[in-house]
């Protein structure tokens, strides 16, 4: 936090003392394109390979934990054994098998009925969740074989979502139910060391590569904010703004801020950057659609937003490199992954954006959501957020937290798409299937902050991030590069301090 005792050092008269020069730290960063698709990309193909992907891909690592933890599980004189199909399953034997998690919700958008009732495109969500608290809900879990419903008071103390790969191990009762004992996840996948993907800075006085204790030009900072939402209507929110852009810079601060803050190597921005007009009238709006040709309503398309904030990034973008993810508000493709908003967005900062072929990345970055790359030699996995609110509408619970603990666990960073996250028909790969654990995983456009640390069975330790909407907060998040230790830093026009 900035206290008013640091802002009150710049209305102090001049020492006429030489300015002390600072210098922003470099960030060391190479960014992975995990989630890029190819521009002659199809739609023709079906959804349902998706699926068959991620439970091939998911399923060995599910029944090698299932296997060593039921190998010897013996239950009213009966051993468990493994089934290798749903529909191997027999009634009243104990049994083990693996499949994909199904949640039938009755509350859930249906395509099918959208197409039978002549709608073009799926009607937009109205529903802030769609779990049924009258116990209309079921789960059920299958695979190429078939489906079985699954009942158990044990359910009720995990995470289940459509499109997560578990092993349930019970015994199938009278009514056709599979009654489960346990379950098993896949759990945390191998990490990398750090630096597996680039090299060690060497330390000024070092020929060899340096060790992680702390040495010259290590102990950085990497701030992450989201949901900035430029809109231009609103005079109180931009004043917000622009202290944020004076914090990061250092302009508004004292000298001694001004070298704790030069520690900021880079700024990630996880989505919702621009906000929609949520000020327009019906009048107006029906006056609007008098207007339209061709099904595009020219006179509806507000250029404010998108202009401050080209201007918000030329005028960090000298002295601070720039990630940045689209998020919902933004333009870019809705379905995930979404891609990279295009640099024709940014006339005033696109000659930060990288040059056609080239290698390096842009200091201004402009990547998917999701998106993985390496920051200070850690591995990173962030999201503009719309994987972690579409898994927050299936579960009864506030613990955005443990969604994101559970996604890790279940290896898929977006598992409820294509159900009803909207997403790309891949039909090759899975890019969602997590096949390394990262050492930091945040998500965007949350209503509040949260961290947390998650360790693996085998050593993987994951910082978790919950970043706030600025939009509603006015909160930015700072991770240390050495410890990945979170703080918080809030912007307020009060007289609370800056």
């Amino acid at each position: 936090m900035v206290t008013l005792d640091e802002v009150d050092g710049l209305l102090q008269k001049s020492l006429g003392e030489t300015p002390v020069t600072v210098e922003r730290a470099p960030s060391i960063y190479k960014p992975l394109h995990s989630f890029a698709l190819t521009k002659d990309r199809q739609y023709q193909q079906q959804f349902a390979d998706i699926y068959f992907l991620r439970l091939t891909k998911i399923k060995p690592s599910v029944e090698e934990v299932a296997s060593e933890a039921w190998e010897d599980t013996v239950v009213g004189g009966e051993k468990a054994r493994k089934v290798e199909r749903v529909l191997d399953v027999r009634q009243g034997e104990l049994c083990w098998v693996a499949g994909t998690v199904y949640v039938d919700m009755p509350m859930k958008p249906n395509i099918l009925e959208d197409v039978s009732k002549d709608r073009w495109i799926s009607a937009p969500t109205t529903v802030d969740h769609y779990y049924s608290e009258d116990g209309r809900d079921s789960i059920m879990l299958e695979d190429d074989s078939g489906r079985i419903k699954l009942v158990g008071s044990i359910l009720k103390d995990f995470f289940m979502v459509t499109g997560c790969i578990i092993a349930v191990m019970g015994t199938e009762n009278a009514n056709g139910e599979f009654e489960v004992l346990d379950l098993k996840f896949a759990d945390l996948p191998p990490q990398p060391e750090r630096w597996d993907l680039s090299k060690k800075p060497k330390a000024k006085d070092e020929d060899t590569e340096m060790t992680d204790s702390p040495t010259p030009g290590q102990g950085t900072k990497i701030a992450i904010a989201s949901g900035l939402e430029f809109s231009g209507t609103d005079a109180s929110y931009a004043v917000e703004l622009n202290l944020l852009l004076e914090y990061l810079l250092g302009e508004a601060l004292d000298p001694s801020t001004q070298k704790e803050l030069c520690q900021i190597s880079r700024l990630i921005i996880a989505g919702n950057s621009i906000a929609t007009d949520k000020k327009a009238g019906a009048e107006d709006n029906k006056e609007k659609k008098t207007h339209k040709k061709y099904g595009y309503d020219s006179s509806s398309y507000n250029p404010v937003p998108s202009q401050l904030f080209d201007e918000f990034l030329s005028e960090l973008l000298p002295s601070m490199p720039v990630t940045l993810l689209p998020g919902v508000l933004d333009p870019a493709n809705a379905s995930y992954p979404q891609q990279p908003i295009h640099a024709a967005m940014f006339p005033k900062s696109r000659g930060y954006t990288v040059m056609p072929g080239a290698t390096e990345p842009g200091w201004l970055d402009t990547v998917t959501n999701p998106w993985e790359g390496e920051i200070e030699g850690w591995k990173v996995l962030g999201t503009g957020g719309q994987n972690l609110d579409d898994v927050f509408k299936y579960v009864d619970s506030d613990d955005r937290l443990g969604m994101m603990e559970a996604m890790c666990r279940w290896r898929c960073c977006a598992p409820t798409a294509p159900d009803t996250l909207w997403a790309y028909p891949f039909q090759e790969d899975e890019p969602f299937v997590l096949k390394e654990c990262p050492h930091l995983y945040f998500v965007g456009c949350q209503p509040q902050f949260g961290t947390k640390v998650i360790e693996g069975p085998n050593g993987q330790v994951v910082r978790l991030i919950a970043v706030p909407s600025f939009a509603e907060t006015k909160e930015i998040v700072l991770v240390d590069s050495e410890t990945l230790n979170v703080s918080r830093v809030k912007i307020s026009t009060g007289l609370g301090g800056v």
